[in-house]
């Protein structure tokens, strides 16, 4: 349940990770972990006041250069993308930077216990009521038996903690607000649970108290749970949500699911972890929702709209697929704009509302657990244009300002944009930028493995760090030196080439359009040019003729 022990205070844990984080009441986003609180660990003090000192300490003695100089050693570039690395500071570390470069991690262990959950029956009426007053009763019949390793560990690797979304061949995509209250039914308006740090006595206490066992039983386990970190374990704080079941149904839940599955995925994004916690039952059925392309899911067909979005897909040990990493990999490093179902929950809206708080921009807070939500990212899961979002920030921000900014929730929503006519339309310039700043693909090569439910293989266009910028039009009368080298018309015109089949390729312009036209005879002019050999440049010499 710790950190660490020892003395009379302790920072108690059964979920071992985080509550150092809150000693100091703070939440600082930096360039290197721009979702979670960065407060150090201090030792265990008797006061934890001496505590908050030291962690003030601390951060007056980073030297004010430290992070212009991180700045300088970052690299300018990756295979594979981003070949701008300005948005994803933490790439050299992440998964996909090792899966490209061939260092393959196995598929990661699951933390769940929905077989358990299911295993328990259903509870007796007076304990199903009980639970129906938190607000928490839909979860009863809705969680995933089997979790498909393969099929989350290749969503993990996408997964971005400076931008809290996916990256994908089609742009960013990311589990929002309202794909927890459509899936799960949990409310997303209400508070975010306080916290306190807790004395040693009162962990103990609360204990005994709450779970009802004997104080020798709760200080046993709160000396064996001193060890590793585990995602398997629960954080005692949690406890003190759940002591008066009369006043949880207060707490908006749907924030806690999705702070903590952000939080897990944060962790599992990381080219050391090796394990996924949270509840895997909101990450898997969202996959579903989403992406039916990628992954082959069983519908129940006795599903009622009624009940939580979650409870439609049937996945256990029979009906998930034995289908390894590498296969997903690749069905996803395929993946076009027309291959994502944006906005799944259509009808279902009828049943469970779109709250507007889904569009809120901020930092989301669960105890002592704070991420960054950016639904600003992924607007055309809203059913809006994409277009290139402001870079993500950094900022101190007070645990209270946190709360406060979500009671004040109007001040905090994105700006609607324009309406999409296609699903998943985008501003002409956003893929360009997003496979400067991302890596769209996760394997190098050319694809293998055939999409399921008949989608035909699509072209591969492999990013690669650009040369040279998109060549500019000198301004009238600007001198025409230039500390650039002149590009020849054939290279121009084969990135031309280049761009025009990436956005056909992902299905930014619909089949058939008279846009679609357009840029197909403007690729067989481009290709003329870079295959063909049909277009020759000829030098004009100005004449000279002689004055009398």
């Amino acid at each position: 349940m710790s950190d660490g022990f020892c003395g009379t205070h302790l920072q108690i844990m059964v979920r071992t990770r985080g509550l150092g984080r809150a000693l100091g009441q703070r939440v600082t986003v930096t360039a290197d972990h721009v979702d979670e609180p960065v407060i150090p660990d201090p030792d265990v003090q008797d006061d934890p006041m001496e505590a908050l000192a030291a962690v003030e300490d601390i951060h007056a003695d980073i030297p004010a250069d430290a992070g212009i100089e991180a700045a300088e050693d970052q690299p300018q570039g990756f295979p594979g993308g981003p070949s701008d690395p300005s948005v994803l500071t933490t790439y050299a570390d992440h998964v996909a930077c090792s899966v490209w470069t061939g260092e393959e991690r196995p598929e990661l262990k699951l933390s769940s216990h929905g077989r358990k959950v299911h295993s328990l029956g259903w509870p007796v009426p007076a304990i199903e009521g009980l639970i129906a007053g938190t607000g928490l009763s839909p979860l009863i019949g809705c969680s995933v038996d089997t979790g498909d390793r393969g099929l989350l560990s290749v969503f993990v690797e996408r997964w971005h903690r400076e931008t809290s979304s996916f990256h994908l061949p089609v742009g960013e995509l990311t589990i929002t607000l309202d794909d927890v209250s459509s899936l799960l039914h949990l409310p997303v308006i209400g508070d975010f649970h306080a916290f306190e740090p807790l004395h040693v006595d009162d962990a103990v206490q609360m204990l005994v108290d709450l779970l009802m066992v004997s104080p020798e039983s709760a200080w046993a386990e709160t000396v064996q749970c001193r060890g590793p970190y585990s995602a398997t374990n629960v954080h005692v704080v949690y406890l003190e949500a759940l002591r008066d079941l009369n006043m949880t149904d207060r707490y908006a839940w749907g924030v806690a699911a999705l702070v903590h599955m952000y939080d897990q995925l944060n962790d599992a994004s990381m080219s050391h972890s090796r394990q996924l916690g949270g509840y895997i039952t909101l990450l898997q059925c969202w996959i579903y929702e989403h992406f039916s392309s990628v992954a082959e899911s069983t519908a129940d067909q006795d599903y009622d709209e009624t009940s939580p979005r979650a409870c439609k897909w049937i996945a256990t040990k029979k009906t998930v697929k034995s289908i390894r990493t590498p296969s997903y990999r690749e069905r996803l490093d395929r993946l076009r704009i027309p291959d994502v179902c944006w906005i799944p929950y259509g009808e279902h809206w009828e049943v469970r509302d779109f709250h507007v708080r889904s569009c809120y921009s901020g930092l989301l807070r669960w105890g002592p657990v704070a991420v960054y939500y950016r639904p600003e990212r992924v607007v055309r899961q809203f059913g809006y244009t994409q277009t290139i979002p402001a870079p993500p920030v950094d900022s101190w921000v007070l645990y209270d300002d946190i709360h406060d900014r979500w009671m004040h929730y109007e001040d905090h929503i994105v700006p609607a944009g324009e309406v999409y006519v296609v699903p998943g339309a985008c501003s002409s310039d956003y893929i360009d930028w997003f496979f400067r700043i991302s890596h769209p693909f996760m394997t190098p090569g050319h694809t293998i493995d055939p999409l399921p439910h008949g989608h035909a293989p699509q072209p591969r266009v492999v990013p690669q760090a650009p040369q040279t910028d998109i060549p500019r039009v000198p301004e009238s009368g600007a001198s025409s030196t230039s500390a650039e080298e002149p590009r020849h018309a054939v290279e121009v015109c084969d990135d031309i080439v280049k761009r025009l089949e990436r956005h056909l390729s992902l299905g930014v312009v619909t089949l058939g359009s008279s846009t679609h036209e357009v840029i197909e005879e403007c690729l067989r002019l481009a290709r003329s040019v870079t295959q063909d050999h049909l277009v020759y440049v000829r030098c004009r010499h100005r004449r000279r003729t002689d004055q009398a």
